[in-house]
């Protein structure tokens, strides 16, 4: 995951206990995945890593702020369009869901239980077999 690799975007799960927060994507059109229960992370900015783009993302649109260390396990994936995106999962104590906020991305967010995702028609198909790769490993 050095610096300066290419990279399209990330995606943080932010486990917190069991539970674990999403954001409701906007229900536009011209969106991947819109209406459907999303999780923190996007597309890659200028050198950053990885990394560097899952955590800015979960700031950005939930105002959490992860420490690298917190963060235990990243693996790479191609999208639909052949792309290199990254998957990260860190784990917090849930206390720190109380100083969630949104950002201005989205039509809201929620704490939901890890399995209740796993199995919620409005989880995007995706990110779901990437958490269940997660649990399988």
């Amino acid at each position: 995951m050095a610096r300066g690799r290419m990279f399209y975007g990330a995606k943080a799960v932010v486990l917190m206990g069991a539970h674990m927060p999403v954001l409701l994507r906007d229900d536009k059109p011209d969106i991947p995945w819109p209406g459907y229960l999303d999780l923190p992370g996007g597309g890659r900015e200028g050198g950053e890593s990885p990394l560097e783009c899952a955590l800015r993302e979960t700031i950005e649109e939930l105002r959490l702020h992860v420490m690298p260390e917190e963060v235990h396990c990243g693996r790479s994936y191609r999208d639909p369009a052949g792309r290199e995106v990254w998957f990260f999962v860190a784990r917090l104590d849930p206390i720190r869901a109380a100083g969630i906020v949104m950002g201005d991305e989205g039509r809201g967010w929620q704490m939901i239980r890890l399995s209740e995702y796993l199995a919620h028609p409005k989880g995007i198909p995706p990110f779901q077999a990437r958490l269940r790769d997660y649990l399988a490993a």
